[in-house]
């Protein structure tokens, strides 16, 4: 009896130190870090896992969420809270978001305000915002996957790694079309003085102490993985061995800053690898890379025109299909058979314009409710993906412009894409209902 009432005195102390660590936002607190461990997402047998339970999730896009989180210019604290509770009734836990956005401000297709203002140099205020989301988020038990860099101008990225780093004025595909700012990005995997500011971003935001909560992001149950970038690319032939270099790199990096946390690519499959799924698999084979992503944008790759969207779902459906299965493919490969080393595979990023190409919240989405349907059975059905993040939660914004302009609200597309084009908003009851459906499934 007398063994019996220590343990559960042990038991209530150990209970109210966790209380106070929450309350308090202390640091160093064991009972804290076990149970954020405990917390932590891990890989096993081609699965996600938290705890000992299976973790299968449908998630969204939400890459502004830092901005919103803000106090400063585009901070709105009142509608990412109306955003999260959304979300949340919606099954929705697993968002992937910016932690970024570089260089200059007032050039097109590029979003503002920005984190990095001069390499090194933070604007401290979204700084705060992206400690606030992070604190919001493991209050409410969501998880993050966060991405550090972007091969896209939208948020600077490669392109302005390159101009800071004395490789001339970055290329806007706004003004000189993709085609000219391809072969420029092209050369940062080239670049060693570009890279080496990617890899101080890195360490500045992957090594960073919240200041909301006190504890270092390292120790943060919200946070499911660190990615590389969104949609890293070599943009050429010659470009491919360095970017096999960095990225098996930069995931070193990061793991030897974070090992609680899981690493990924971004990677938007053979498509981001110069058409090769020999380099995507060998990017993947990367031990610190702990799963697989791909991406589909069956618009963008012209597997569907715009007068098309609601008629050719079903070849779509066919493309998807043989893209999931052809990167699944080679994930069971790299494996060898044994399944303690296969790697879950993550869609974590697609999009479908609404019909019409329109971008009005509520207008009809009827070819793509048949195309999530379909890609959300891959997940639900425990099929091939052990994931997905569709693009993009775009929730109470109403769009002012067709081309995002400062002071707008801010929706799932970013600023290069049409407003609306790819979003879901929360007057696309059809939309939403399907998304209910599918993680009340999970």
């Amino acid at each position: 009896m007398k063994h019996y009432r220590s343990l559960m005195i042990s038991a209530l102390l150990s209970l109210l130190g966790s209380a106070f660590f929450s309350c308090s936002g202390g640091t160093g607190n064991s009972s804290a870090s076990a149970e954020a461990d405990t917390a932590f997402v891990t890989v096993r047998d081609g699965q996600f896992y938290i705890g000992d339970s299976a973790y299968r999730y449908v998630g969204t896009n939400f890459w502004y969420g830092a901005i919103l989180a803000s106090e400063g210019r585009g901070g709105n604290r009142e509608r990412l809270a109306r955003e999260l509770d959304s979300l949340q009734q919606l099954g929705v836990s697993n968002l992937r978001i910016l932690a970024g956005g570089d260089g200059r401000e007032g050039l097109a297709s590029h979003i503002e305000p920005v984190m990095q203002t001069a390499p090194g140099v933070y604007n401290d205020t979204l700084l705060r915002g992206l400690d606030y989301l992070i604190a919001d988020l493991e209050k409410r038990g969501m998880k993050a996957v966060i991405y550090l860099n972007n091969a896209w101008e939208w948020s600077g990225g490669f392109s302005t790694y390159l101009e800071w780093s004395g490789a001339g004025e970055a290329v806007n595909p706004a003004d000189a079309g993709y085609p000219a700012y391809m072969a420029y990005a092209a050369n940062f995997v080239r670049n060693d003085s570009a890279k080496a500011l990617a890899a101080a971003h890195v360490r500045n935001i992957v090594g960073r102490q919240n200041t909301v909560t006190g504890r270092p992001y390292s120790q943060s149950p919200a946070i499911m993985a660190w990615q590389i970038a969104n949609e890293p690319r070599p943009f050429a032939q010659e470009s491919m061995r360095p970017f096999a270099e960095w990225i098996a790199e930069t995931a070193g990096l990061i793991k030897s800053i974070d090992p609680n946390h899981l690493v990924s690519i971004g990677s938007e499959g053979s498509w981001g690898c110069e058409n090769s799924i020999d380099l995507w698999s060998e990017i993947h084979s990367d031990p610190n890379v702990d799963y697989a992503t791909i991406h589909i944008w069956p618009y963008n790759w012209s597997w569907v025109r715009p007068e098309t969207l609601t008629d050719s779902v079903d070849t779509v459906i066919a493309n998807t299909d043989a893209y999931i299965a052809a990167h699944h493919h080679a994930l069971a490969a790299l494996a060898g058979g044994d399944r303690s080393k296969l790697k879950p595979l993550v869609l974590e990023e697609f999009g479908y314009p609404r019909d019409g190409m329109a971008i009005t919240p509520g207008s009809p989405v009827t070819g793509r409710d048949r195309y999530y349907k379909y890609v959300f059975n891959e997940v639900a059905d425990g099929g091939r993906l052990a994931g997905l993040n569709f693009w993009g939660w775009g929730g109470t914004a109403r769009p002012a412009h067709e081309t995002w302009q400062p002071g707008d609200d801010y929706t799932g597309d970013p600023a290069q894409e049409a407003q609306g084009l790819n979003s879901v908003f929360d007057t696309d009851s059809t939309t939403i209902a399907i998304i209910r459906s599918v993680n009340e499934r999970l």
